[in-house]
């Protein structure tokens, strides 16, 4: 079970939104750099970067932020980027600048196309993030909820080549309220690609349960506001997973 630190990017600084509202963001650091380099020395091996100014515009917002996380970071860790992400150009930008992954959202919904092109033109980079509100999938910031159903656009996008899904549950995302076990391992079942979970992991409590599906094909998580509030800690939580793996 790999677990993934979130550092939330906003003008510049790292914060953690609650159920993706731009306007109630919580600031901690002024300094991206620094916490990517607070979470690679308690051991990640993933960080997750998430543009949201980007995901509102629909263009990269944060480059001196995302370009510091990256020279921090080096070539021992991998980095995945979403936000904004909408044209082959982006996702070139990106991936010649350092960054591993690139996750499309909206733009997956939007125009299917491109996200077909994108998984051709460059082949086991692309994610899919698919975030969610009762099954059915929200696009632009969030800030709409279309007629989509989760797991008919995840076996479409599978077909298309992209690499794994991110699924987030935009009730519990920011609220500590428990990952939605159900709802994850629901998608799981109708894909043959990893799924990270996203949204409400707040204690270890959440680890076990997601160490328990992990056959299931949910392969790891996106943990966020627990790190940043000091209900988990990252160091012991992966620590748990690896032991459960293991097991």
């Amino acid at each position: 079970m790999l677990l993934i630190p979130a550092i939330d990017l906003q003008d510049g600084r790292c914060v953690r939104l609650r159920q993706g509202d731009p306007t109630n963001a919580t600031i901690f650091s002024d300094d991206p750099g620094a916490m990517a380099d607070q979470w690679l020395e308690q051991g990640a091996r993933r960080l997750h970067l998430v543009d949201l100014n980007g995901a509102a515009a629909g263009k990269p917002k944060n480059q001196a932020a995302i370009k510091a996380i990256v020279s921090v970071v080096g070539d021992g860790v991998p980095v995945q980027i979403g936000g904004g992400i909408r044209t082959m150009d982006t996702i070139e930008h990106y991936l010649d600048n350092g960054i591993s992954y690139v996750i499309i959202g909206t733009a997956a919904v939007k125009d299917p196309g491109f996200l077909r092109d994108a998984c051709s033109a460059f082949p086991g980079s692309i994610i899919v993030g698919l975030d969610a509100r009762d099954g059915k999938v929200a696009t632009d910031g969030w800030s709409k909820l279309t007629r989509h159903d989760v797991s008919d656009l995840a076996r479409k996008f599978v077909d298309y080549g992209c690499e794994a899904i991110i699924y987030t549950d935009i009730g519990r995302d920011g609220m500590l309220s428990g990952v939605n076990i159900d709802a994850t391992v629901a998608l799981a079942r109708q894909v043959n690609i990893p799924i990270y979970a996203s949204g409400g992991v707040a204690s270890l409590d959440d680890i076990r349960a997601l160490c328990r599906v992990e056959d299931e094909g949910v392969e790891g998580a996106i943990l966020g506001r627990s790190l940043y509030e000091g209900t988990l800690d990252f160091g012991a939580a992966q620590d748990l997973a690896d032991e459960l793996g293991a097991e």
